[in-house]
């Protein structure tokens, strides 16, 4: 079986998931995001760096650089060519476009019922400014972004009027989100093949919890209605593995603050009792084997 990883760098993720596939007899090639091309027409193919993505029995898209419009819709007509090509895709194009979009996410999950932070979208700074006045305490984030990279918390209508401001001459879209003051910690479950494999409590100085701005974590037994949140939400936004984070809220509810579809796991790894890469592995074997080209690689 040949896996394909398409990736911005190296790096320890990409370590893990390399050798967790080896393990389970796979070969695996990495490809780079930047370096994509597409032939279309009677010789259609998918290359990167020269190299055919053709014959591939699964491929794994992870982080995606920073890109300007057209690079995205490039990189996900491509994901879409390969999927053409018969190649097993994890997580899908169409997933990933619901998940690297914060409002599109929070439209799907709140549509279904699953709980969500009352959550506010605008383009225009006046309308902005409007939705602040709504929440009173409020997270801006990106709607394009991790790791907690450029959220900021604002309560005070001054300091929403400057930060409104500076995104406004960037042409950024106001994303709002109610805070949810939740103790100093929240939860991430970790969603493999439909089911829930591990979770951790992240818990740091302030109302952010990342792990790589410093959070400590520690292992966590989910809630049975934190698995079933989980892997609804998964479902609902049709990924095969995904982190879903949970702040706890008043009155005992767990809101979903976030569903990442490209996911990291490295603060997970270091208190969860399986291998992460490996329920990863044994996902993207299993699906591409499902996939009517199964009886290639074999």
């Amino acid at each position: 079986m040949r896996v394909g990883i398409l990736r911005a760098r190296d790096g320890w993720h990409l370590d893990q998931l390399e050798a967790a596939l080896k393990e389970r007899g796979a070969t695996v090639e990495r490809f780079s995001w930047t370096r994509l091309s597409l032939e279309i027409g009677s010789g259609a193919a998918v290359a990167s760096a020269g190299r055919s993505l053709e014959g591939l029995d699964a491929l794994i898209p992870r982080v995606i650089p920073l890109a300007s419009l057209e690079q995205i819709m490039f990189r996900m007509n491509t994901l879409r060519r390969v999927e053409a090509m018969g190649v097993r895709v994890v997580n899908r194009p169409e997933a990933i476009e619901k998940t690297v979009d914060k409002s599109y996410t929070s439209h799907i999950l709140a549509d279904a019922g699953l709980p969500t932070p009352r959550t506010l979208v605008a383009e225009g700074m006046e309308e902005a400014m409007a939705a602040f006045e709504s929440l009173r305490d409020a997270v801006v984030k990106p709607l394009h972004g991790s790791c907690g990279l450029g959220m900021t918390r604002i309560s005070d209508p001054d300091t929403a009027y400057r930060v409104f401001r500076a995104m406004e001459q960037n042409r950024f879209v106001y994303y709002l989100q109610e805070f949810i003051e939740s103790g100093g910690s929240d939860l991430r479950v970790f969603v493999a093949g439909g089911r829930a494999v591990a979770a951790m409590r992240r818990r740091g100085d302030g109302w952010r919890h990342n792990y790589h701005r410093g959070a400590k974590v520690e292992s966590a037994e989910a809630t049975p209605a934190q698995v079933d949140f989980a892997a609804r939400a998964a479902r609902l936004l049709g990924l095969d593995y995904a982190g879903v984070d949970f702040l706890p809220g008043p009155g005992g509810t767990d809101y979903i603050i976030e569903v990442n579809g490209i996911p990291g796991w490295r603060g997970l790894q270091s208190v969860a009792r399986i291998s992460v890469a490996g329920a990863i592995a044994d996902m993207v074997v299993h699906e591409a084997r499902q996939a009517p080209h199964s009886s290639r690689g074999r």
